[in-house]
């Protein structure tokens, strides 16, 4: 570990915030779910981005969903057709960073170096924004309706959000799902004062603003990566955008604080676009708690508001 950071806030703050990926346990697969396939985008570039697509699973069609996974460097095909096996009526595309592939498993910690120089909110952001203009470019070229689409962003992945709105033709909402919406150096903050590690916090934020260079490893990133996320202007684009916005989040959450979810529900206050928000008790960052699967939750009020999109993203929410 490179820039006299203590070992100990590896453990306690970047694995436990930073590096949490999509960490949910999804119930057991059904049996006729249609399965995802490859479905390559152009990054910027010359990357490539390794996305996943999935046709609804019942007739009819009605929406599509487009989502933008967590941290880490584990590819979510594995789990996906478990994950979004809610999704009755959407078809599905889900984004992988650069570097990542659908099927890989590999723990959070473990990611490979390459990758980590690589991953950047700013690299991020222009890649999945290239990907997305490529996927409407093709759904123009054969001729296919537009549809509502809906932005998921799972916990880092609602970072990119509003910046990848623009791309999306019919967009009808952005969901955040285990993400709270403020600025990401805010929300650091908060869970390292819930984790006792301020004071280390704030020496990492003295450290990014240093003159080592943005290749220097720091908690398992680079200082780069670090550059982009004390920068990252999240609260307020979502404050000031014209999309509803449906936030869920477990109330048993141990990556992002309570804290944070609060201050971020309040960004709805005097907003001109609808926003709801709803806790799933006792869930965890994955959404799952005993007995209960949030993320499926999650889908049925997306299915409950495609049968008729004009009622609005929130309307499943308020009955």
């Amino acid at each position: 570990m490179t820039g006299g950071m203590r070992p100990t806030l590896k453990a306690s703050l970047a694995l436990a915030f930073f590096v949490a990926g999509c960490a949910a346990q999804p119930g057991p697969q059904a049996a006729d779910s249609t399965a995802f396939a490859p479905y390559p985008l152009p990054g910027a570039g010359e990357a490539r981005v390794q996305a996943l697509h999935r046709p609804a699973r019942t007739a009819p069609l009605r929406y599509r969903v487009i989502v933008v996974p967590g941290s880490g460097c584990a590819g979510m095909g594995p789990l996906a057709d478990r994950y979004f096996a809610g999704l009755l009526h959407a078809e599905v595309l889900v984004l992988h960073k650069p570097g990542v592939a659908p099927g890989a498993r590999t723990a959070a910690g473990a990611c490979a170096a390459d990758f980590v120089q690589a991953d950047r909110l700013s690299a991020w952001r222009d890649h999945a924004s290239a990907a997305l203009r490529a996927d409407a470019r093709q759904r123009q070229a054969q001729g296919l309706p537009v549809l509502p689409q809906v932005l998921v962003g799972i916990s880092e992945g609602a970072e990119l959000l509003p910046a990848l709105a623009p791309e999306v033709p019919g967009l009808a909402g952005l969901v955040l799902l285990s993400a709270s919406g403020l600025d990401p150096r805010d929300a650091g903050a908060l869970q390292a004062q819930r984790l006792g590690v301020s004071a280390d916090w704030e020496a990492l934020g003295r450290l990014q603003a240093g003159g080592l260079p943005g290749s220097t490893i720091a908690q398992g990133r680079s200082l780069g990566y670090w550059r982009d996320l004390w920068h990252w202007p999240l609260a307020r684009p979502l404050h000031e955008g014209p999309w509803p916005v449906l936030q869920v989040w477990g109330g048993a959450d141990a990556l992002v604080p309570p804290a944070a979810f609060e201050q971020g529900a309040r960004l709805a206050v005097g907003r001109t676009a609808p926003w709801c928000v709803r806790e799933i008790p006792g869930a965890d960052h994955g959404l799952q708690s005993p007995g209960r699967d949030g993320v499926q939750q999650l889908w049925a009020w997306l299915e409950q508001w495609a049968r008729d999109p004009q009622q609005g993203l929130c309307a499943p929410l308020s009955r």
